[in-house]
């Protein structure tokens, strides 16, 4: 670790908040550096082990790492035949089934891109993300709960419903000429069988295609993909606007897969669960990461159902359970909350809540880390088992290969040493940029993402994080995040979703108001709240008054984050009334 202005030629100059990782190629556990190659490494170490498992109460479903492999080669086969070329967008437009991982390492073995696609979509955001990801074929899972993707995209562009896979001809979605649409799954329907459209071409029609090109010509094709090359393209939740393009390089992926278990501390196969999308990076990052870097297995869940969940991390084993607050919140809500043997887990997400459940006895909490889209996931972290006083209460050092700095939000200067300012970031797991956007309106003048982040470096090169620039709460002349509020608001028992925003006023400036969702059939006290707060957080920081909202009044983005904009209104209202 390497604060600039500490070094021998610097003395005379004051520290300044300027920090570099180690270089990657001195992180323990690191492989191969392309999402194929991540594949077939963990393929050649893991092969008859169980992989991916699908179940629900009367069905299950799983593979091997072999399995995977080569239904991921079927795949890549048939992407293949089907005119996918080096650097050809492939959306994948699913819930968490296997066929979302056969089709990400497929479309990566042929050489393509696979663009994530979220299920959450409505009709506005699905035809912005077809736009501005010009994919040119797209997987895709037709009925999710309510929604038919077919008659959505349909609806958006009609000239799709006239045309056959591989010449849809749309002048919407020039790029986009092949639709597949996967079977159904676990007892469910084929979607195709009430709804047969020549436009679709089915899955297993779609795999017919692989018998004409070798795997010999995949793993050619593998081989001649580099890390920095384009891997994969995710889209940001939308909590102020549309969501946007995020571009990221293979090794974005695979450095991130490998490094999760090393700063998890997990040192034996972990069986991973998560009920988020994996149309979200930190699902696929983290779900994926801790399971196959380990030789373990991805416990799917195809949409959140708590009772269904507690149902499969007892039936599985699990040991690792990614999610948020929120969730762990209907947990406790759920009717096999009491009955559920949740031994298993060892590894939890801001797992407080499930630390309450009586058959669950460790001692492992999540390492703080920060990180963004734009990261895929974290650039630093503490790690797991280290002790706190090593951090004191920061977010950890910064991670192998990148650098951060702090600077004046307004000016771009590097701040001196320990004071605060907006973290900005560089390194190999940081996007290529937006889609749409040139270089320089993404990244500074020295290739640095400006992440719109409050924080500070202190002398031993740990980063401390102070929320959102945009969303800091002033009052009483003192800075509050709500994010720093929310989470220990989210603590208290039957919280359901928390969202912490500041409203004018005259005294103070802005006065702190928390927001909650309680848990269904749960009552809450106002005063009950505020006190817990006191006992927790600094005085300036407890929230003077705090409000409760049903979930259909709290609106929040697809993947259930809360938007703040939204929340100040309606806090305001409620205030005036």
């Amino acid at each position: 670790m390497h604060a600039a202005g500490n070094d021998q030629a610097s003395l005379a100059k004051p520290p300044v908040s300027h920090v570099a990782g180690p270089p990657i190629a001195e992180e323990a556990g690191q492989g191969a550096q392309t999402i194929a190659g991540y594949l077939r490494e963990v393929t050649e170490k893991y092969g008859p082990r169980e992989a991916v498992v699908l179940r629900n109460r009367s069905h299950r479903f799983s593979w091997t790492y072999d399995d995977l492999f080569e239904h991921a080669m079927e795949v890549a086969r048939a992407l293949t035949a089907a005119g996918i070329g080096k650097g050809s967008r492939v959306g994948i437009l699913m819930t968490n089934r296997p066929e979302f991982l056969s089709s990400l390492f497929g479309t990566a073995l042929a050489g393509g891109v696979p663009v994530a696609l979220s299920t959450f979509s409505t009709p506005t955001e699905m035809d912005q993300l077809l736009k501005a990801s010009e994919i040119s074929l797209l997987l895709f899972e037709q009925h999710v709960l309510k929604k038919d993707f077919f008659v959505m995209i349909d609806g958006l562009e009609p000239a799709i419903g006239h045309g056959r896979p591989g010449h849809l001809g749309s002048e919407r979605y020039p790029y986009l000429r092949h639709l597949v649409s996967l079977p159904g799954i676990l007892g469910d329907a084929d979607p195709l069988t009430s709804h047969e459209d020549g436009a679709v071409e089915r899955w297993d029609t779609f795999l017919a295609r692989a018998k004409h090109v070798s795997e010999a010509a995949i793993l050619a094709r593998a081989d001649g993909v580099h890390p920095a090359e384009t891997g994969g393209i995710f889209f940001s939740s939308g909590t102020t606007s549309l969501p946007k393009g995020i571009v990221h390089a293979q090794r974005a992926f695979a450095i991130q897969w490998w490094r999760w278990p090393r700063i998890f501390a997990m040192t034996e196969p972990v069986r991973s669960w998560t009920g988020n999308g994996f149309f979200w990076s930190g699902n696929i990052s983290m779900v994926v990461g801790t399971a196959f870097s380990t030789g373990g297995a991805v416990i799917l869940q195809r949409y959140f159902d708590a009772e269904e969940a507690l149902f499969l991390i007892e039936q599985e084993k699990v040991t690792f359970t990614s999610g948020r607050p929120h969730q762990w919140a209907r947990f406790q809500a759920a009717s096999n909350w009491a009955s559920a043997d949740l031994s298993s887990l060892k590894y939890v997400t801001r797992g407080e809540q499930i630390w309450e459940h009586p058959t669950v006895d460790t001692d492992w909490d999540v390492p703080m880390s920060f990180g963004t889209t734009e990261t895929m996931t974290i650039c630093t972290s503490r790690v797991a088992g280290v002790a706190d006083e090593e951090y004191a209460g920061s977010m950890g050092e910064v991670l192998p290969g990148n650098t951060i700095k702090i600077v004046d939000p307004l000016t771009g200067a590097i701040m001196p040493l320990g004071e605060k300012g907006e973290m900005c970031i560089k390194g190999p797991t940081l996007m290529t940029g937006y889609l749409g956007k040139a270089p320089e309106e993404c990244f500074d003048a020295q290739g640095f993402y400006c992440s719109g982040d409050g924080g500070r470096i202190d002398a031993q090169g740990r980063f401390y994080w102070d929320g959102r620039l945009t969303d800091m709460i002033k009052t009483g002349g003192a800075n509050v995040a709500p994010i720093e509020v929310d989470e220990v608001v989210g603590r208290y028992p039957g919280v359901k979703r928390v969202q912490t925003v500041g409203i004018p006023d005259d005294m103070l400036g802005e006065m702190v108001v928390t927001a909650i969702v309680p848990v269904d059939g749960t009552e809450l006290d106002e005063k009950a709240v505020i006190g817990f707060c006191k006992e927790q957080i600094a005085s300036f920081k407890v929230p003077r008054r705090v409000l409760f909202f049903t979930d259909e009044e709290m609106a929040v983005t697809g993947s259930e984050k809360v938007k703040p904009a939204v929340v100040k209104e309606l806090v305001s209202k409620r205030l005036e009334s």
